[in-house]
């Protein structure tokens, strides 16, 4: 119930005028968002790259405006041009939201975020990196897969992403565990109905190692996005079965969430990449976080007592 009602809440404009406005939920903020800004994010990604990747995601989604959407693919070009600039391509990516790039838009949206994306991908080429094209709610998943194997035609290591509580997402690993195929794999993070999507975690986890079972014994690239270390002990299992080598797949967890478990697959000579958001649009993400894990609520409320107490 917590969690759809947080969920619930990440779309609520009352609710994200009082959380954005709010002093008091600055230090929860900033502990999942690396920054609002380019020149904040990038000392950030400088540091994380010292030991691991990161895919960096300027944040936005629902853009209903195609200015905006232009907006974004600048940040995007801009971003990836200092990436470049300062040396940090090899080891850094980012990640995109169709919906931040006008996939919504009442007309051509699918067209418009095909183009922008297009743009994206080519300023990523021009640096020696990748994208990966992040997954939203279930109603969008078809126009994204679309989008994706329209961009791999000119630019075949983009990356997907998909969410293991939908119920078909065994069907669309199957059909991305192609050669060159980059595939991330998480959870998933939206409210979605039970006619679509596993509503109980026992089955999630599940689906989860069914999915990621075909991803390693395929000739993709997987990227297991979990923080559970159980699954992070099946992922380890299934690659050694597979018999993968350490840099034909990579772990990703996200931005403030078990950075010590993150540094010590790291040191284990395992790949393991930071998803690292960034930007003023942060409230959706931010909401969607709290509502993974009770922890994260947890953490909010010391915060405020915290922040409160000192007043």
């Amino acid at each position: 119930m917590l969690r759809t009602a947080l969920l619930l809440a990440a779309r609520s404009d009352r609710c994200r005028a009082f959380v954005e406005h709010s002093p008091l939920t600055r230090r929860v903020v900033t502990r999942f968002v690396a920054g609002a800004t380019l020149e904040e994010v990038l000392p950030v990604a400088r540091r994380l790259t010292a030991d691991r990747l990161v895919t960096l995601d300027y944040l936005g989604e629902d853009v209903t405006d195609a200015g905006r959407a232009a907006d974004t693919v600048d940040a995007y070009v801009r971003l990836l041009a200092e990436l470049g600039l300062h040396g940090l391509a090899g080891r850094a990516e980012v990640s995109v939201k169709l919906s931040a790039l006008g996939l919504a838009l009442p007309a051509d949206g699918a067209r418009i975020a095909l183009d922008n994306a297009r743009r994206i991908c080519a300023a990523a080429e021009a640096v020696g990196t990748t994208v990966t094209l992040d997954m939203e709610d279930h109603t969008t998943t078809d126009a994204t897969l679309d989008v994706l194997h329209r961009l791999r035609e000119d630019f075949p290591a983009t990356g997907a992403v998909l969410q293991a509580y939908l119920r078909r997402t065994e069907a669309d690993c199957r059909d991305l565990a192609v050669p060159g195929s980059r595939v991330r794999l998480c959870k998933g993070a939206y409210d979605e109905p039970a006619s679509v999507a596993y509503r109980d975690r026992g089955e999630v986890d599940r689906s989860y190692v069914r999915c990621l079972r075909i991803l390693m014994a395929g000739p993709g690239y997987p990227m297991v996005a979990t923080h559970d270390p159980r699954m992070i002990r099946i992922a380890a299992h299934l690659a050694e079965e597979a018999g993968r080598a350490a840099d034909s797949y990579e772990y990703q967890m996200l931005y403030g969430v078990r950075a010590d478990a993150q540094a010590e697959l790291a040191a284990r000579g395992l790949r393991m990449r930071v998803y690292v958001p960034y930007g003023g649009q942060w409230y959706g993400y931010f909401m969607r976080r709290l509502a993974e894990r009770p922890a994260n609520v947890a953490f909010l409320a010391r915060s405020l007592v915290g922040v409160g107490s000192a007043r």
